[in-house]
């Protein structure tokens, strides 16, 4: 596929959206067919692997695995056009990006004309091998990386989709949440329209096919119309790519460009990086990017508000070595630490990190305190999320697979942990008997983000509000709780205040309660919702049950 080259358009569809016309498509016939996969001619090929007996398997132990607790990000996206080993690169992309997702892959390119899928459970290497890159020839191709629920619905919700409808196929990645699914998807059923999945990222596709409108471009900004909340989409067609950002650009998503004019799309920077993609820009809040032999067009077809972008980007999700909303996460993390540092001090001996996320706020915090920083805790990365427990029980054992205390580092000494945010607050809690056990002489807990108040509703795991600590004690309160000798949050002023003109641009439901979008539904997605020293509840409520939004929070952010 040829180099392609950056040129700039300004579309129009027909005078149902709002701005001026440049061209006008031709409208197609009403009626469009709604069924996903249809039998019409292969015009996509689908194979999955891992079957879910062969993966999934309940904890036997009390304790799940320490970081249950934290919230976790859902997805990461990559996109690829004009490279001929672009399923390669994209295997390569989602590597860089596992960690915005372990529990399913997908990987779909275009070959003759002809969408092929290969979609799995597991981590990308165990989705894929060179037999099944093999199988997927061709320079065009969108990835995705899954953190959800576990259940009966885990394989079949693994994205990218793919499906089939009246003027091709189209496959699909989406990172995000939308806050409308369930009302759409009542609307679509109702239609007639067959869903074979649980996932809000079918009812794009179902829009998409059943739009008044001829051109692709213009069914995508028909379909992001009508959805509300968060979402970066890749899609894929015969002879396109496109990106998709929602209008206030919460979830984020990166362009870049290989030295042979292949165009990549991505969740992170990092992702770039490895493929040797140079960044060139974000894709910005409300742009549509085309990708075609005539180069790449930007769409902006769609009213874009001030942007509201995920600040738990920069706190926990993100790579330290990736650029994210235009700000490297690396200094925002060291930033947070020398804040807390300046502004809740205590005497102490040693600063040391919860492994890994807190490692950056914890050298800021070293150096700015002038302690040394040194390596209290070790983390294992070869714990699964299923293990055996001995019949004589081990208290915190959770938290004792995947961190091991280091006795020569804390003995004796006056400890400041630095972790990046309370959720439930029992991992903290297990966390602070370890070091003391281990001969700690004081654990000053310090956390590098306010306290989380609210759920979020953009495609972040998080608890129900009720679950969430700080929404139930004070600071001194959850002190005690998790039994520190003193703990102390990133002030949330000051963290509005490091960001500058930037922080009307960022999101901060989940400390304030405040939401840009209105939330009245929520899918509970993930164990981490029933597990939390034990599973409680039943597998059948972990796979499409939902919950509705608290009542309250709805009121304040409106």
């Amino acid at each position: 596929m040829a180099a392609t080259t950056a040129t700039s358009l300004t579309l129009s569809k027909p005078s149902s959206l709002p701005f001026n016309h440049t061209h006008a498509f031709p409208k197609t016939p009403s009626t469009l067919p709604t069924l996903l996969r249809s039998a019409v001619k292969p015009l996509f090929l689908v194979s999955s692997k891992n079957p879910l007996s062969d993966v999934i398997s309940l904890p036997a132990a009390e304790d799940s695995a320490w970081d249950d607790e934290k919230p976790r990000e859902e997805c990461g996206v990559v996109g690829i056009y004009g490279d001929p080993e672009a399923s390669r690169l994209c295997y390569l992309a989602l590597h860089a990006l596992q960690h915005r997702g372990q529990e399913g892959a997908g990987i779909v390119t275009v070959h003759n004309d002809v969408l092929q899928s290969i979609t799995g459970v597991g981590l990308v290497s165990d989705v894929f091998n060179e037999s099944k890159l093999d199988q997927l020839p061709g320079s065009l191709a969108i990835g995705h990386v899954r953190y959800s629920t576990a259940g009966q619905s885990m394989l079949k919700n693994v994205q990218p989709f793919v499906a089939g409808y009246r003027f091709g196929s189209v496959g699909v990645a989406h990172n995000g949440n939308l806050v409308n699914y369930r009302a759409l998807r009542s609307d679509l059923e109702d239609s007639g329209s067959i869903f074979n999945t649980t996932s809000d990222t079918e009812v794009v596709l179902h829009l998409i096919a059943t739009s008044k409108h001829r051109p692709f471009i213009l069914r995508i900004v028909d379909a992001c119309e009508k959805v509300k909340g968060a979402y970066s989409l890749v899609f894929v067609t015969e002879d396109k790519l496109v990106a998709v950002r929602d209008p206030f650009g919460f979830r984020p998503l990166v362009m870049g460009r290989r030295s042979n004019g292949a165009v990549v799309f991505a969740s992170e920077t990092c992702a770039l990086d490895l493929i040797e993609a140079t960044y060139e820009r974000e894709v910005f809040p409300g742009e549509v990017l085309v990708v075609d032999k005539n180069g790449v067009q930007s769409l902006c077809l769609m009213s874009h508000p001030q942007p509201k972008q995920c600040i738990f980007e920069h706190i926990y999700f993100a790579l330290p070595n990736s650029v994210v909303f235009g700000r490297s996460v690396y200094e925002s993390r060291r930033r947070f630490g020398e804040i807390l540092a300046t502004e809740s001090p205590v005497d102490c001996d040693v600063v040391i990190a919860v492994p890994d996320s807190g490692v950056v706020a914890a050298l800021g915090y070293a150096a700015k305190a002038g302690v040394p920083f040194q390596q209290g805790l070790i983390r294992s990365h070869y714990v699964g999320r299923t293990f055996i427990e001995p019949s004589q029980k081990i208290r915190d054992f959770g938290v004792k697979l995947k961190l091991s205390p280091v006795r020569a580092v804390l003995e004796g000494k006056r400890v400041v942990v630095v972790d990046d945010s309370i959720v439930r607050g029992t991992t903290s809690s297990k966390i602070v008997r370890l070091l003391k056990e281990a001969g700690a002489k004081e654990v000053h807990m310090r956390i590098a983000s306010p306290p989380i108040i609210g759920s979020c509703y953009y495609g972040v795991d998080t608890p129900s509000t009720e679950e969430l600590i700080s929404n139930r004690m004070s600071v001194e309160e959850i002190r005690n709780f998790i039994g520190s000798d003193s703990l102390a949050f990133l002030p949330f002023d000051s963290l509005q205040k490091l960001l500058g003109s930037e922080s009307p641009n960022f999101c901060y439901a989940c400390f304030s309660g405040n939401y840009p979008v209105e939330p009245t539904e929520l899918k509970v997605k993930k164990v981490g919702d029933f597990v939390d020293d034990g599973l409680n509840g039943s597998l059948d409520s972990i796979g499409g049950g939902w919950v509705q939004a608290n009542r309250k929070q709805i009121e304040i952010g409106s």
